[in-house]
């Protein structure tokens, strides 16, 4: 597919001008023309220039964003982490469970710093925090006790997540993370994005309860790879204008979180099943 000057102007919201202009200064042209000499701009292109803008945006050079903007997306960055195995799974979560019942905030800092350390965020999330959470909310569930230990487990964690270093410098927005509009629940947002700045992506997370008017107002500001759009409870999800969030944002639109389960969703919208999938969504988006 090919898009005219004036389509892909409007796309990434910068005047056909520019689009000239770029082209004429920073060699950042169409690929394509058609029989009659008419521009004709295509995918790869427009990811290019929706790099350009971002880097702009962020206060890079014309002249030195163009440059960027041409290398794309950085490489995906090599690191140790070893995947947890079974039985070293069930003894973590052994200890942080242990920690957050003794409501021992230091240690289970310690244990939640080094899983990420060691294992990597998608490890630790998906082997222990997941599973350890699950298990402190099903005996609030049961029993009616224990949402301090709840509550103090989960800020540990958070507080660990955000921990992890963001990717440096400059760079292309590959992913917005929100909250459906009356979600409160941000913990696996920052899991999503701190499994991001592992792999030198960019991000930004609007946090809780994101009515949808602030959802496509920071979409069209901020122009990123990705969206996506977390929910845990159905009634949350369905709050959601997905079909209107398609037509505007101009990026690729993904759900995540129990609350989507069963429903029907836009052929265009992605859905995530699990934490390594996201990452490996949006990868993989930033890499096209």
């Amino acid at each position: 597919m090919t898009y005219t000057p004036r389509a892909v102007a409007g796309m990434l919201g910068i005047a056909p001008t520019t689009l000239r202009t770029w082209d004429q200064r920073y060699g950042l042209g169409p690929s394509h023309r058609t029989g009659g000499g008419h521009r004709r701009y295509d995918d790869a292109d427009l990811e290019v220039l929706r790099r350009m803008v971002v880097l702009i945006g962020q206060g890079v050079s014309p002249s030195s964003a163009a440059v960027l903007a041409r290398r794309g997306p950085a490489a995906r960055p090599a690191h140790p982490h070893a995947p947890l195995g079974t039985d070293d799974a069930t003894a973590a979560q052994r200890g942080f469970l242990t920690a957050a019942r003794r409501l021992d905030e230091p240690l289970m800092l310690d244990l939640a710093a080094k899983l990420l350390s060691d294992h990597g965020v998608v490890s630790a999330w998906e082997s222990v925090f997941v599973p350890c959470l699950v298990e402190l909310g099903e005996q609030v569930s049961e029993r009616g006790q224990g949402v301090e230990v709840e509550h103090l487990a989960s800020g540990s964690i958070l507080h660990s997540l955000r921990e992890v270093p963001r990717a440096p410098g400059p760079g292309v927005l590959a992913a917005l993370l929100s909250c459906a509009p009356d979600e409160q629940h941000v913990l696996a947002l920052e899991a999503l994005g701190a499994g991001l700045s592992e792999e030198g992506c960019h991000w930004r997370n609007l946090g809780a309860r994101v009515p949808p008017d602030a959802l496509f107002d920071a979409v069209a500001r901020l122009r990123p790879s990705v969206v996506l759009v977390w929910a845990h409870r159905t009634d949350l999800a369905e709050q959601v204008p997905l079909d209107e969030l398609c037509a505007r944002s101009g990026a690729t639109v993904a759900v995540a979180g129990p609350g989507w389960a069963g429903l029907p969703l836009p052929d265009a919208v992605l859905h995530p099943a699990r934490l390594s999938d996201a990452i490996e969504l949006v990868l993989d988006r930033v890499r096209a």
